[in-house]
């Protein structure tokens, strides 16, 4: 019997496997370069999984190959990238999953905001920005702010949004929005004040376990780059009760019925306020610090939603583990990837700290204000994820993140 992987998130597809064994499945993985997946797929013994490598982006053939697939009995999609792809295979081939229309409300932000707004879940409405013109530019500043924020509702990775706390600010992310290429349409939404975190939640039947809150630490106003995250945020048990009611009542809103959700939000003065929800587990290392600090492979609870079986994760206590923290390794100017250096130092550090590599020596890095521009994570435990950060971000400063700016302009490159 198999489960097959349309893409994967960078780390977790070893976990991904051995929870497929456990449960007496086949991983399948559709990839269109598997060099992306090489730190995973480097530790794994040779035939672990099955690969094929076609263009995932094409939804006829890559149905086509599957139907060839015997015993095919789930497909799992957990990237933002390929949602709505794997919605419409699984309905296709007539597998369990989500109702796609859920899947497509999830990646439409500023649907997402007016649906919880109008449930009495949010303070704020999304506005369309049709065109960057002064008609839109005084609507905005009426309607939304500022403080506010443009995005794309479909952006990932902190790409394309821009904060807008005065007109000037308005006028020139207007003006630099026009010229990009977004995944969706432009939006904006009032800017809510405060610490970031994610909720790591599963839901099974309508009803949501929060398995833990992920701290999300950023970067200084105005990008939105994510730096540092820890797990799990040790809330009192009141308030975490209270947020674990809040998430169900804001998956509910929008249908999510199932599998597991990734909810960013931001806990403002006045209670959380949703920044985005995510139909999928969370990426970076998020998934890998779930496994250690609730001490349980929670890639299984992903494999039995594929199969449309509700996730013994959804019940009882939880072994526990050591609370986890990570940073992301940005260089400090863009150019042509050339090594980390210090990683020899880690071995005397507390945490266990270890480096995760994203990008491979050779690769451009070109963005550094958004997710694109990591090289890699650093990882370190502790008792609790305020321990860990602290030990995660003596590590990663002990680490340089090292590029090559001539070899940017290098012909080719």
């Amino acid at each position: 019997m198999t489960v097959a992987c349309l893409e994967s998130l960078t780390f977790g597809l070893g976990h991904l496997v051995r929870a497929a064994d456990r449960l007496g499945e086949r991983l399948l993985l559709l990839t269109r370069d598997p060099a992306y997946y090489a730190y995973e797929l480097d530790r794994l013994a040779d035939g672990a999984l099955d690969v094929v490598v076609t263009d995932t982006f094409d939804v006829e053939r890559t149905a086509d190959q599957l139907r060839r697939v015997p015993g095919l009995r789930g497909l799992i999609s957990s990237t933002d990238t390929w949602t709505l792809a794997g919605a419409a295979l699984a309905e296709r081939l007539g597998l369990p999953g989500l109702d796609p229309s859920i899947l497509r409300l999830t990646r439409d932000k500023a649907a997402v905001r007016n649906r919880l707004h109008d449930a009495r879940l949010s303070r704020g409405r999304a506005a369309a920005v049709a065109e960057p013109d002064h008609e839109t530019r005084g609507l905005l500043l009426k309607e939304t702010g500022p403080p506010l924020v443009l995005k794309d509702t479909a952006g990932t990775g902190s790409q394309n949004v821009w904060l807008v706390r005065d007109e000037g600010e308005l006028d020139a992310a207007l003006t630099e929005a026009s010229g990009r290429d977004l995944k969706g349409r432009l939006f904006a939404e009032p800017y809510f004040s405060g610490p970031v975190y994610s909720a790591e939640t599963l839901t099974w039947d309508g009803r949501t376990r929060l398995l833990g809150v992920s701290s999300r630490l950023m970067s200084p106003e105005p990008q939105f780059r994510e730096e540092i995250t820890a797990f799990p945020v040790a809330f009192p048990v009141p308030q975490r009760t209270s947020l674990e009611r809040w998430l169900d009542r804001v998956l509910a809103t929008i249908g999510y019925t199932d599998r597991f959700a990734h909810v960013e939000f931001v806990l403002t003065a006045d209670g959380p306020e949703v920044v985005e929800v995510n139909p999928r587990i969370g990426g970076a290392l998020v998934g890998e610090g779930m496994c250690r600090a609730l001490g349980v492979n929670v890639y299984e609870a992903m494999i039995e939603a594929a199969l449309g079986r509700r996730p013994r994760l959804m019940e009882g206590d939880l072994p526990g583990g050591p609370a986890v923290a990570f940073v992301l390794g940005y260089p400090a100017a863009p150019g042509v990837f050339s090594g980390v250096a210090g990683l020899d130092r880690l071995t005397e550090m507390p945490g266990t700290p270890a480096w995760y590599p994203v990008k491979q020596t050779g690769d451009l890095i070109e963005h550094l204000d958004d997710s694109r521009g990591y090289a890699g994570i650093v990882y370190a435990e502790a008792e609790t994820a305020e321990l860990a950060t602290h030990r995660a971000v003596a590590a990663a400063n002990a680490l340089r993140v090292l590029t090559d700016p001539a070899g940017r302009e290098a012909p080719g490159g």
